[in-house]
């Protein structure tokens, strides 16, 4: 009987320590991401020629090794041509305003604050004023859109779709008439594809409101954010590729 109860001890003590073994790796690791993200989500849609949707007409991606190590060279070098607005990308005010100020000189202010994602349904394709306001978004600084774009992975689709969500010259209206800072939606324009005129880019874009646009969301939940977004500051253009992150703010 000793000898069992000492036998059945030693197994439990054994299969915990595996258990703790086991765990341990596991939670630092979950640790070491928290800390490292401190809540920050990355919203911006990965560069891929092979996945990237390109506008019609827009400047294809390439992306090429110059020299790369695993093929025996000293170090990896690369070259990379593509469009100023491809993925996540900014339209600065120069992009449908004669005078409007390049990317370069668009202020951090607008770029950088609170911001709110909006969900709009799969079956709305364009965001007019009766849509917008049945949201809940006066009050807020930057309005972002999360829209069929998202729910269809088209930012992780090669495929450019002309169907995708936008917003409407009389939504744009509403927005700069309200004092927004900031406008973003997930896919590659926020204007109508085959649109007679480009009104509403001229809207936000003659307030000296930037669009991102490309913004990935398909991980994201409706909702108030700190959104960091900033282009590659490239002198004299009307857009750039971006980087943005979204972070959870409290209720």
């Amino acid at each position: 009987m000793p000898t069992t109860r000492t036998l059945t001890w030693s197994t439990i003590a054994v299969a915990a320590v595996l258990s703790v073994v086991a765990w341990m790796p596991q939670e630092r690791a979950a640790r070491t991401e928290a800390v490292k993200s401190n809540g920050w989500i990355d919203a911006t849609a990965t560069l891929d020629p092979a996945t990237t949707p390109v506008y019609e007409g827009d400047a294809p991606m390439n992306f090429e090794f110059l020299k790369d190590m695993r093929k025996g060279d000293a170090l990896t070098l690369s070259k990379y041509s593509l469009g100023a607005h491809s993925g996540t990308h900014i339209d600065a005010p120069m992009h449908f305003v004669r005078d409007g100020a390049p990317i370069d000189k668009v202020p951090l202010e607008p770029l950088i604050g609170p911001a709110r994602v909006i969900d709009i349904s799969d079956d709305v394709q364009a965001i007019n004023a009766i849509e917008l306001n049945r949201h809940h978004w006066r009050g807020t600084p930057r309005v972002i859109f999360r829209t069929r774009s998202s729910l269809r992975g088209w930012m992780k689709s090669s495929t450019f779709h002309r169907d995708f969500a936008y917003i409407a010259p009389d939504a744009a209206q509403l927005l700069a008439d309200a004092g927004v800072q900031l406008v973003g939606i997930d896919y590659i324009s926020a204007e109508q594809f085959g649109a007679p005129a480009p009104m509403t880019h001229r809207i936000l874009l003659g307030k000296g409101i930037p669009i991102v646009e490309g913004l990935a969301l398909e991980g994201i939940r409706p909702g108030d954010y700190d959104l960091i977004v900033l282009p590659m500051k490239v002198a004299g253009h009307e857009g750039a590729p971006a980087r943005a992150v979204l972070r959870k703010r409290d209720p």
